[in-house]
Formats: C-alpha cells, structure tokens, sequence
C-alpha cells in the first residue's frame, strides 16, 4: 500500500512539516514564511510557496530572523553570503506581512 491508498482509506493528509532555520522547530509548511534564491541568485520572499528556486523556512518573527542572521541559517542553507541589504528587506517585508 502506498501513501495515496493510507490516505483515501483513513481520510487524513499528510501535512508537510519544514525547520524553521532561525529557531530550528519543525512547523507546518503552512505556518513558515519561504526564502528562496533564485537561479539568477537573488534572495526574495515566496508568498505562494511554489516559485522556483532553493528555499529555506522562517517563522517570521523578528526574533527567529534575528536567530537566522546570527546562527546563518539562511546562509547555510540557500547555499550563499547573504548581504545585510537582503536582511533588512527581509525585516521591513516580515514587518509588512505580520502587520508589526
């Protein structure tokens, strides 16, 4: 039996977990803000969670960005040096999203 059969027999979806690279907990996709970089190698926030490009997670937070630019989480994982531009532009669009 493969995933597709356990799902239509117990009527329960697998949610898709990812690690917040700030904090390091493992939340539902859903509740994470997506980083990616692009294959032109910009660094932009993905709404919908279906552009093309590596990602990385964020609870988005102030607190978890900080954690994230301290412990360089996004930098280790999007695989590249991440100016401080980018992590301002982060703040200011995090800020934006959360209404703070």
């Amino acid at each position: 039996m493969d995933r597709n059969e356990v799902t239509e027999l117990t009527g329960v979806k697998k949610v898709p977990l990812r690690k917040c690279t700030g904090c390091g907990e493992m939340k539902n996709k859903k509740e994470l803000v997506r980083v990616i970089r692009t294959p032109e190698d910009e660094v932009l926030i993905d709404a919908t969670g279906k552009k093309n490009g590596r990602g990385a997670y964020i609870c988005g937070t102030p607190e978890c960005l900080a954690k994230a630019r301290k412990n360089k989480g996004l930098e280790r994982s999007l695989k590249m040096a991440i100016p401080a531009e980018v992590y301002e532009a982060l703040e200011g669009r995090l800020k934006d999203i959360h209404g703070d």
